[in-house]
């Protein structure tokens, strides 16, 4: 019976052998042949899928000057052939079964054992990759052979067959380097009896090969059982070998992050740990150096606090030169006040004000310059000055990854927006690739091949060096830096990457910042609320909560952190900046009414056209502690009256006993008892309960009315500043 049953499969495969074992050809007889003239990013990719399934590969061509053309937009490739027909002359095993593709834009996402199965069912000695599009001459069309289903047109990029076959069809090669190898093989083709006497076919379902040229649609990733194959939906097939053809080498990136098993669900990146330049066991003196490039062309917020974050950036900075150009003069205070205070722990460095009247590309061609012309330069790192980098350590991760061009993707808050792009329109502009949405929100972590990285990035000098050595890449007369710089470095066909392995930080919104303030930074609690929060909010607040920090002086009055020392400083700054205090009569103006009880010397937050924010600060920032404090009790935040309170001995030095027009109060001490004032502080008449030493930027939240009858103590030297809300009134 068992015999029998072999019989069956056997005869079923319709082949002349007798038995299943004597039918397959053995993976040892299969050799890929390909031309590689220089060493690339996509040459690395492909020998990496076929060392990842044992496929034995002879590269031709290394070490020699490229002279096949620019076959990307005009026929070429000849010297493919030379080198192909050379290499063939020395080989005679009448059983070796050759397999020629290019390299640079082909991965194989599977194994020579399916393959050679593959070949073998085609039932001819020479089987070629297939296309829908005809080219180089259109003209004939009509001379090739009609298929029932499938590509009709021959492509030259990938074809496998027995060695004699392949040895007589390109023996009568005479071409030059620059003529076209898809013209060569179309003839030879559509000769009816040159391929009856080689016993040549297409592929015309894509079983073996896929070229992505006019296939696009035809071509999604299959994820299955740990394993990611590309799959041909129109032909329910799966190829063996992609081919990112033509125009598609954007598209072969995209399907090279996840083929061959690149990136799966099951074990996420499985490349992302190879190749690793280790810096754990350098001297300090040993490190790369680094030219760090800051740009700033347009008024921006938190530029104090970009420098400090550069300064804690982990690596040592003895071995960073610093590159900043700054084409704002709102800005300029800033940038002298960095390099006069900390220029000197850098090894060297250069700035460009706004008075030399650079352009954007420009400076960044120049900054590459520097790195470039620079024999000790290693990396060039390009930081604009929009780009908050949390992450510490982003120098060196950056670095280790040992990738010619890579970026640390930051995100802007609560958005998509983020420093790459997962694909490119037919114009060149951003296009959204189907994974771009899991990479951003970090449900696929992984590095990643992409068209366009900006903001943030590192360049491998050697690369400025050599394929990138021209000193425009930023110039363009139709694109922005960014896009001109990415678009000269995929045509040099050199890899740009962006990594989510950590998290590095996000970027601002630059949008609506404006700068007729002292501190224009008080006003970003809207655009960027995350960096808003990490200056302005204590440290201590969002874990008041649970390490119980609300402090409870006097019944129902409670005592929490809520603003940082430098939170405290610009209020204060911006309001003796603006000036306009209130000389503290009866009559207020500013009030419904126009009458004020128990009037204060203060600013209104409405003077400085800060209503808007500090209303926001409230409801964001206060409200959770109040629903907190007073169980049952729910508030809108919304305020009647919100100003800053100055207290002097000459001046106004107390307050008298009064309620306020409020359901609660929030007092917010700015400056600090026994360093910038003496005395001061709250006495709950009802209770006989004082608080006598206000802590800098801790807020003080009490009931307003009935039950808190309370006066403000006197101030006996100096000037205390405090901020009070009444909400809810």
């Amino acid at each position: 019976m068992e015999c029998l049953l072999l019989f069956l499969v056997c005869f079923s495969a319709f082949l002349p052998l007798t038995t299943c074992e004597d039918q397959r050809i053995p993976t040892e007889k299969l050799l890929v042949v390909t031309v590689a003239t220089k060493e690339t990013g996509g040459f690395s990719r492909f020998l990496r899928s076929a060392k990842y399934f044992n496929y034995t590969v002879k590269v031709l061509g290394r070490g020699e000057t490229w002279t096949g053309g620019d076959y990307m937009s005009a026929p070429g490739g000849g010297q493919k052939v030379r080198l192909l027909k050379a290499a063939l002359e020395k080989m005679t095993s009448e059983d070796q079964i050759v397999l020629f593709v290019d390299s640079f834009d082909v991965v194989f996402a599977s194994s020579p054992k399916e393959l050679l199965r593959k070949f073998q069912q085609a039932k001819h000695k020479v089987v070629f990759s297939s296309e829908s599009l005809i080219w180089p001459d259109r003209h004939l069309e009509d001379k090739h052979p009609h298929v029932r289903e499938g590509n009709r047109f021959l492509g030259s990029g990938g074809f496998i067959g027995y060695l004699p076959n392949v040895k007589q069809m390109i023996s009568n090669w005479t071409g030059g380097d620059d003529d076209s190898d898809q013209l060569f093989f179309t003839k030879i083709y559509i000769d009816p009896a040159k391929r009856k006497a080689l016993n040549i076919t297409l592929d015309s379902k894509c079983r073996l090969f896929q070229n992505l040229h006019g296939a696009l649609d035809e071509v999604v990733l299959k994820f299955e059982n740990g394993r990611v194959r590309a799959r041909n939906v129109q032909y329910d097939t799966l190829p063996v070998i992609i081919h990112g053809n033509g125009p598609t080498k954007l598209q072969i990136n995209y399907l090279g992050n996840y083929i061959p098993n690149t990136w799966s669900f099951e074990d996420g990146c499985t490349v992302c740990h190879q190749n690793l330049r280790s810096l754990s066991a350098l001297k300090e003196s040993e490190f790369p150096l680094v030219v760090i490039g800051i740009f700033i062309q347009q008024p921006t917020p938190f530029v104090s606090v970009f420098f400090e974050r550069l300064l804690k950036l982990q690596y040592p900075k003895n071995r960073l030169r610093l590159f900043i150009y700054n084409q704002e003069p709102h800005h300029e205070g800033q940038v002298s006040s960095f390099l006069q205070d900390h220029g000197s722990l850098y090894q060297d460095f250069k700035s460009v004000g706004p008075e030399e009247e650079m352009d954007a590309p420009a400076s960044r061609d120049l900054a590459f310059d520097l790195c470039r012309k620079d024999e000790d330069c290693d990396y060039f790192f390009n930081l604009d000055i929009d780009v908050v980098l949390q992450n510490e350590n982003t120098l060196k991760i950056l670095i280790e990854q040992n990738l010619p061009i890579i970026a640390p993707m930051i995100t802007r808050s609560g958005r998509l927006w983020s420093n790459f792009w997962g694909a490119l329109s037919a114009d060149g502009y951003y296009a959204r690739s189907e994974d771009y949405v899991d990479i951003v929100q970090g449900r696929r972590v992984g590095v990643w091949n992409v068209p366009y990285v900006s903001s943030v990035y590192l360049v491998e000098a050697g690369v400025l060096r050599s394929d990138l050595k021209q000193n425009q890449l930023f110039t363009s007369s139709s694109l922005d830096p960014d896009m001109a710089f990415c678009h000269n470095v995929r045509s040099q066909g050199i890899f740009m990457f962006v990594s989510n392995m950590d998290t590095f930080g996000r970027i601002l919104s630059t949008e609506n910042y404006r700068t007729e303030h002292l501190h224009n930074d008080l006003w970003q609690i809207f655009e960027n609320q995350q960096d808003w929060q990490d200056r302005y909010i204590h440290e201590n607040y969002t874990r008041m909560m649970t390490d119980k920090l609300v402090e409870n002086p006097c019944p129902d009055v409670y005592w929490f952190p809520i603003f940082t020392d430098v939170a405290c400083n610009h209020m204060v700054e911006e309001m003796e900046h603006f000036g306009k205090w209130s000389g503290g009569g009866n009559v207020d103006t500013r009030i419904q009414g126009g009458y004020e009880n128990v009037p204060t010397i203060d600013i209104h937050m409405n003077q400085i056209n800060f209503e808007k924010e500090w209303h926001k600060f409230l409801l964001e920032y206060i409200a959770p502690v109040t629903e907190k404090m007073f169980p049952g009790y729910y508030t809108k935040a919304h305020f009647e009256l919100a100003f800053v309170v100055r207290y002097k001995p000459d001046e106004q030095p107390f307050l008298r006993p009064h309620h306020d027009a409020s359901t609660f109060t929030i007092n917010i001490a700015l400056n600090q008892v026994g360093i910038d004032y003496k005395g001061g502080g709250c006495r709950f008449l009802r209770y006989d309960c004082s608080i006598q030493a206000p802590r800098k930027g801790w807020a003080l939240m009490h009931p307003g009315r009935l039950t808190h009858y309370h006066e403000g103590l006197p101030t006996t030297a100096g000037t205390r500043y405090i901020a009070v809300s009444f909400v809810d009134p």
